[in-house]
């Protein structure tokens, strides 16, 4: 007789059963019904078994009837899928297969990447879209756009391809006209470039990297400075990147020139160029010349910076080239006071002969600039109109501002209003119907950018605040977070504050009997 066969569940083809959920708080996972209440397996899918759980662990649920059970089931099972969803991102994470290593090292292969040789490729088009894209979504109008500053970039200022040319076109087919600028901080840091005096830099560098670069011989030079009370406490290491790097790395060596010199030496590594007069001589210059272009750099950083204010600098400064050109000429030193030191403290050592020299590197930078910044000439009668309106001649402007301008020029109570006034305040005081297109012009000038430091300064705040360390801030709040950082406006706390309604947790508890301490929740 054959022996009868085993039952078996799987064969019984049990499923599970959608009035279940409502009935007994439970859901199909897997294959296996839960318990949305205590997350346990019930042991046979089948509804005896289910109504045992329901009834002996969880009967205090049965108070739920009607809507109010529908939705706690519905919550419930938000929060079971929202736990099962983090475990699985964790198991897959923390997931360590030897296939996925070997995945890892198949990516790092030559023959499957070449980062070194990655390069961006993204194109004056797609930049163009990006931005008429944002343009659209904010509203804005094409014609009414004044200006466009970008940096050095080929996709931002190619003549045909690039972003800027592509968006000034865009501009005059709508009806309107746009100023294309180069930023005016960049150009002044690439004409500081162009400074080159042999190997006065590459000496510097390599000195200081010696003492930097061995955490002995650091500590000993910082003790020795100490020792010896000189007016710094260290030397400082040079970035490229960053603009006032060389001249403050330059003046620092300058002044320690004496206490270096005496350290090496102590060391058995004497650096025999602070022994040469004609080696000072080229650092002294350099270190002065880095200085004036360091002082401009600062003068044209900062916000709310007019075109008409960087271009003022900027004229200032070609002008200060074409007198150091001529004193030097005649070896006069008068606005170089280290190389005037230098001078004065060696008398014996011949330096006439670098007078030359110094001349071709200020004659070289006066080039640079005028060959640099041809934008703001361009639009120089625009700007000398809109910043010294009663000392440009009537006949030169544009006809359709001639008669407002006479106007204003024979107007004795406006002059000494811009006088008394700053630029932007000056025009808004205008009478609107008077003076229509003069204010409009002003409108416009005002709305030029001639550098881009506002955007490289909210890219600073971006990354200082989107560190790797903050890895749960959203872009949402990211945007806020950007916003409060780059406004100038104060809130009125104390009427936001009233505006808003409170709520007083601590009296509805009193009136359920319940005793707690005074609290209260503001409902923004």
């Amino acid at each position: 007789m054959a022996a009868p066969k085993k039952r078996k569940i799987a064969s019984e083809c049990r499923r599970f059963q959608t009035r279940w959920e409502n009935e007994y708080f439970c859901k199909e996972v897997n294959g296996k019904c839960v318990c949305l209440i205590c997350k346990e397996d019930v042991a046979v899918m089948k509804e005896y078994n289910v109504h045992r759980h329901y009834e002996t662990k969880h009967q205090s649920y049965t108070s739920y009837t009607g809507a109010e059970r529908t939705q706690k089931v519905k919550q419930m099972a938000a929060s079971l899928q929202a736990q099962q969803q983090i475990f699985f991102f964790v198991q897959t994470k923390h997931r360590k297969t030897p296939q996925q290593q070997a995945m890892k090292w198949l990516n790092l292969l030559p023959s499957t990447a070449n980062r070194s040789q990655t390069t961006c490729t993204t194109t004056g088009k797609d930049i163009l879209e990006a931005v008429s894209e944002a343009v659209e979504k904010m509203g804005l109008k094409w014609e009414k756009l004044c200006g466009v500053t970008t940096d050095g970039a080929p996709a931002m200022t190619s003549e045909r391809k690039g972003m800027a040319s592509m968006v000034c076109a865009k501009v005059k087919e709508s009806g309107g006209e746009a100023v294309r600028m180069h930023c005016i901080i960049h150009q002044e840091a690439l004409c500081a470039k162009t400074v080159q005096l042999g190997d006065v830099m590459n000496t510097v560098v390599k000195t200081v990297n010696i003492i930097r670069a061995r955490g002995l011989y650091h500590r000993e030079f910082q003790a020795f400075l100490s020792d010896v009370d000189a007016e710094y406490g260290d030397v400082l290491y040079h970035s490229d990147v960053r603009w006032l790097s060389r001249g403050s790395v330059l003046q620092r060596f300058y002044s320690l020139r004496s206490e270096i010199d005496q350290f090496l030496k102590e060391k058995g590594r004497p650096l025999h160029e602070l022994s040469d007069p004609l080696w000072l001589s080229d650092l002294a210059f350099l270190v002065d010349l880095t200085h004036h272009l360091n002082t401009l750099n600062k003068n044209l950083q900062g916000k709310e910076q007019l075109v008409p204010h960087l271009y003022a600098h900027m004229k200032a400064f070609c002008v200060k080239l074409r007198l150091f050109e001529t004193q030097l000429r005649s070896f006069n030193a008068a606005h170089f006071p280290a190389l005037s030191e230098i001078k004065s403290a060696i008398p014996k050592a011949d330096l006439s002969a670098k007078k030359e020299k110094y001349v071709s590197v200020i004659t070289s930078l006066l080039t640079e600039f005028n060959q640099r910044f041809q934008d703001f000439s361009v639009i120089e009668k625009e700007i000398k109109l809109f910043s010294t309106p009663f000392l440009v001649d009537a006949e030169e402007v544009e006809e359709s501002l001639q008669l407002e301008l006479i106007e204003m020029q024979c107007d004795d109570s406006l002059k000494s209003q811009h006088q008394l006034l700053s630029l932007p305040d000056f025009y808004q005081s205008l009478d609107n119907a008077k003076f229509p297109l003069m204010r409009r012009h002003a409108k416009r000038m005002m709305s030029l950018f001639g550098s881009t430091y506002i955007c490289e300064q909210t890219f600073s705040l971006l990354n200082h605040n989107k560190s790797r360390l903050r890895t749960r801030m959203t872009d949402s709040h990211l945007c806020e977070v950007l916003r409060v950082s780059t406004t100038k406006l104060t809130p009125d706390m104390s009427a936001i504050l009233q505006s808003k309604g409170q709520h007083h947790s601590a009296e509805k508890q009193k009136e359920n009997g319940k005793k707690t301490n005074s609290k209260c929740r503001m409902n923004w």
